[in-house]
């Protein structure tokens, strides 16, 4: 039997019952085996190179389509849209193929529109990579009364704008426990310990096989890298295997061949004589 998707509306309501998990996914071997585990929500997006997120649109339709009972968020490229009208298009894009909400990290006006829309909204509050330029680069936020208060007013902003849920990004717990008292959204912790309402980790982290800077956050549960390293050195293998196979002249096994019957064949070269 398969499990049943959260929409909105359950999710909210596991507010303070539940923690939630929350998973991105960058194919589809990832997505099938979060949705047979029993994750709650996977994400993925696509188009943001600048944040080692390579997939296309079309790889977004074929996670949908692999993980059919799980709630998926997903992202359109970041500066992709600049007005409210944008960025309504850009969701309506991503809902038209089934996602279920949709990231973004822009303004409470432009989350106010999609919520007009009837577009589930998950925002970000804390570390926001995309807005490292104006933090500082890639670092806690929240660590000072008055960094924290800010991030609180944040994220409270952007709940009276309609979001349904925030990440909640390398701020200190203590401060990320409050922040889920006063808001009425989800709040998805990176970084930020277990007091807010889920979790949120990225696959390559949690599978070990991110060959880039591994957040601090990030909790490892599998090595992947090694097995991929070693599927990697065979194929290798059987790839100089082929060439050596290859340039030996061994593809004359009646295994893989087909053969012609020897009357036939004489008959064939008297017609080929011929010729």
């Amino acid at each position: 039997m398969s499990k049943k998707k959260l929409t909105v509306y359950d999710m909210l309501q596991l507010k303070g019952k539940k923690q939630i998990h929350d998973v991105y996914v960058n194919n589809v071997e990832e997505a099938v085996a979060a949705e047979e585990a029993g994750i709650d929500m996977i994400v993925s997006a696509y188009g943001m190179p600048q944040h080692g997120i390579y997939g296309t649109f079309d790889d977004i339709k074929r996670i949908r389509e692999a993980a059919p009972n799980t709630h998926l968020m997903s992202a359109a490229p970041e500066r992709s849209f600049a007005t409210a009208d944008e960025a309504v298009r850009a969701a309506y894009k991503l809902l038209s193929i089934g996602c279920d909400s949709f990231y973004t990290n822009n303004s409470s006006e432009i989350i106010k529109a999609l919520k007009r829309e009837r577009v589930p909204v998950v925002s970000h509050v804390g570390l926001i990579p995309g807005h490292a330029n104006w933090i500082g680069g890639f670092r806690a936020i929240g660590k000072t009364a008055k960094e924290a208060i800010d991030v609180l007013e944040h994220a409270m902003e952007l709940d009276d704008a309609g979001a349904i849920a925030l990440e909640v990004e390398v701020v200190p717990s203590k401060i990320a426990e409050i922040i889920t008292k006063k808001v009425k959204l989800l709040t998805i912790s990176m970084g930020s310990g277990s007091l807010c309402d889920g979790q949120y980790l990225f696959s390559q982290d949690m599978l070990g096989y991110n060959t880039g800077h591994v957040p601090r956050h990030s909790k490892i549960y599998r090595n992947f890298k090694k097995e991929y390293d070693k599927l990697h050195n065979e194929r290798v293998a059987a790839y100089k295997e082929f060439v050596n196979d290859t340039e030996n002249k061994k593809f004359d096994d009646p295994k893989i061949t087909v053969s012609i019957d020897d009357r036939e064949y004489d008959q064939f070269l008297k017609l080929s004589d011929k010729i």
